[in-house]
């Protein structure tokens, strides 16, 4: 079994920043594409940013120039620094990763999710 725990989120004003982290543990053979994604209340679940094993990165049009992805692959980890925060911003936000397993088995998981928000 694998388990993704995030941590990181909180209440920060509108131009703040956080930096939210996200470890898989857990029966890993290797942890191939790691994402973010949030769900803000009354909204379905939206892309945010991915980053493949290989370190290539992808962000919704929204964040980009603001968020951050990158990963530490020993650490089996993926980071999300969030700066220039807006209201907007305000979600749960969910960590995925497609893990594939000692047993030889490819699953993607989602984390638990933690609370961004931003308000003055």
């Amino acid at each position: 079994q694998v388990q993704l725990v995030e941590s990181g989120g909180g209440l920060v004003q509108p131009g703040g920043s956080l930096r939210l982290s996200c470890a898989a543990s857990g029966s890993i053979f290797r942890v191939n594409d790691m994402a973010w994604y949030r769900q803000a209340p009354g909204n379905q679940r939206e892309f945010v940013a991915a980053i493949s094993s290989g370190g290539s990165t992808n962000y919704v049009d929204s964040v980009r120039g603001r968020f951050t992805i990158s990963r530490d692959n020993a650490k089996n980890t993926v980071y999300l620094q969030m700066n220039s925060l807006k209201p907007e911003d305000t979600a749960v936000y969910y960590c995925n990763a497609v893990v594939v397993s000692t047993a030889r088995s490819t699953v993607n998981y989602w984390g638990q999710g933690t609370q961004v928000t931003v308000s003055s």
